[in-house]
């Protein structure tokens, strides 16, 4: 299987035209993902050009889900769902350049709501305060420390709550990206994360002699799975082999994409770059620079047809 993302990491609504200077092409989204949706058409035209017949199946995707909250649904349809056990190797195009991901980043993601009773803001003063809660909480996760190496990451990426400058808060909310290809550096930071929300909301209704009270509901809104394709498999050697072929290394790395849930599952995957050079991404401001970008088209063709055997 050759699959590519549809879905970006922007709201409905984000201007999405594409402008060009030169080789350069600018637009939200433009690399991520949409430089792999066009590689995987560009191979499949490829073939269809040159009459192109392969021992095997090469069965082309456009998933989506892949970003964001979108918590790799389409993907874990593919292999839970629509093909379960059909699959026996896949490759995801994502993003620029000509890297290869044979380590998925596993991830914990939470929405915590924060909750009191609320009030005006000088007649109810001394009561606990959602949004007070939270930013304790934040404080203790900002406090975290976690190994370099494998790396571990956290993140309060979005927040919100509040009706109004004098009123305090009857809710407040935030939402939590927890990362790590070590299951065990992964699992610990979890558990310090849901030990910070906790604390936050008994040390928020102690200062405030338990009037309210605050209460905290973290919830689960996505689970990566973690999982590895290891380097001397031969699906990994075949990619490194192919890259070579273009005068590239062929070096490993490490991420969260569409290929977590194969690797998760035991089925042989990896994720390349779609070639070309990209700046910016998950960003308005998300450029592609289209100079020697055929390289990764190239590259992904090769790949899939030594793996269609």
């Amino acid at each position: 299987m050759l699959a590519a993302h549809l879905d970006t990491v922007f709201p409905e609504g984000t201007n999405v035209k594409v402008t060009r200077q030169g080789d350069l092409l600018k637009g939200p989204g433009i690399g991520d993902d949409c430089r792999g949706l066009a590689v995987v058409l560009g191979v499949i035209q490829a073939l269809r050009n040159g009459n192109v017949r392969t021992p095997g199946t090469i069965t082309f995707v456009a998933d989506t889900g892949e970003e964001g909250l979108g918590d790799l649904r389409g993907t874990k349809n593919l292999f839970h769902d629509s093909l379960k056990e059909q699959i026996d190797k896949f490759i995801s195009v994502d993003g620029t350049g000509l890297g290869i991901t044979n380590t998925g980043v596993g991830s914990y993601r939470y929405r915590v709501t924060f909750k009191g009773p609320g009030g005006h803001s000088f007649g109810a003063f001394g009561m606990a305060n959602p949004i007070q809660a939270m930013g304790r909480a934040i404080a203790k996760i900002d406090t975290f420390e976690v190994p370099a190496n494998p790396k571990t990451t956290f993140n309060v990426g979005r927040v919100g709550g509040g009706t109004s400058v004098n009123a305090i808060p009857f809710e407040a909310w935030m939402e939590v990206d927890m990362r790590s290809a070590d299951k065990a550096s992964l699992e610990a930071v979890h558990t310090k994360f849901k030990a910070a929300v906790q604390e936050a909301v008994e040390e928020e209704n102690r200062r405030w002699n338990n009037r309210g009270p605050v209460t905290a509901s973290p919830e689960l809104v996505g689970v990566r799975p973690a999982g590895n394709t290891p380097a001397d498999s031969p699906v990994v050697q075949t990619a490194v082999a192919v890259s070579k072929i273009f005068g590239f290394n062929g070096k490993l790395g490490e991420g969260s994409t569409d290929s977590n849930v194969p690797m998760n599952l035991g089925v042989p995957a990896v994720t390349i770059g779609g070639g070309g050079m990209g700046t910016g991404a998950h960003s308005l401001n998300e450029a592609f620079n289209t100079r020697d970008s055929w390289l990764g088209t190239q590259r992904a063709l090769l790949l899939a047809v030594a793996l269609a055997r």
